[in-house]
């Protein structure tokens, strides 16, 4: 069986307004081409066919608006910068904007889910344009197939990755209380079953950029990084060819690599 192509595009480091206008440029196009075709079928007659049965049963064309639209995986590194999702919490941010101005950090309010989170150089921050239609149309499993990339991941390093009960993202020993420790933080958008945003994962993060915030709004918890898990500096593009490797294996997928 054809395994479905998904667009694997590296865009190395870029500032988080472009990337989030880039991916809502091939959101609105996935989004286009469903309005397109599905606008063709309403006009389409239906083929009028005998059954077996001897009675007249209107047949739906099989053109299909899913199979024309395209998959993306982005990866991005960003200068330092906060993002707010839209149900966040902006007292989260323990700073003012202009503070944040001053120290060189943007701050942008998204239309993601989740809280505050950080992104900035050495995280691998990962942008799945993807059409659910063409695999679960379930945002909840959604999320779970993301976090098990990470977990995957996690495991290839010797490391017990898992899940907090009620807190999307991916955590250590996340039922030792006061040791919780969060290392990938997930935030998504899905407009007519297409993503975007997506999932950021801590390689060798300076973790300090967290001490300015309350991460996802989650208190009395730390955030870590695979660096710091592990006593060492990681080999940052390494660590994107195992995520790049696990996503094609939980979403049963081939990379297609474009630039």
């Amino acid at each position: 069986m054809i395994k479905q192509s998904v667009i694997f595009r590296d865009l190395s480091t870029m500032d988080y307004k472009s990337a989030w206008d880039y991916q809502e440029a091939l959101l609105q196009a996935n989004v286009g081409v469903k309005l397109e075709v599905r606008s063709r079928q309403s006009e389409t007659k239906f083929e009028i066919r005998p059954s077996k049965l001897d009675r007249w049963d209107s047949e739906v064309p099989t053109e299909n608006a899913e199979s024309e639209t395209q998959n993306y995986l982005l990866f991005v590194e960003h200068p330092p910068v906060f993002t707010l999702g839209k149900n966040g919490n902006i007292d989260n941010v323990l700073m003012s904007e202009e503070r944040l101005k001053q120290m060189g950090i943007e701050f942008y309010r998204t239309n993601r889910g989740g809280d505050i989170t950080f992104h900035g150089p050495q995280q691998i921050v990962g942008y799945p344009i993807l059409d659910l239609e063409k695999f679960e149309t379930d945002i909840g499993h959604y999320l779970r197939n993301l976090e098990e990339i990470v977990i995957l991941t996690l495991a290839e390093y010797g490391i017990n990755g898992g899940r907090s009960k009620g807190e999307t993202g991916v955590w250590i020993d996340p039922d030792l209380k006061g040791k919780e420790r969060k290392i990938c933080a997930i935030g998504v958008r899905c407009s007519r079953w297409i993503t975007m945003h997506g999932f950021a994962f801590n390689i060798n993060t300076d973790l300090n950029y967290f001490n300015l915030i309350i991460p996802c709004g989650i208190q009395n918890k730390q955030v870590t990084s695979l660096k710091k898990e592990l006593g060492r500096e990681i080999n940052f593009e390494e660590v994107k060819e195992k995520v790049k490797n696990n996503f094609q294996k939980v979403f049963d997928v081939e990379l297609i690599h474009e630039r």
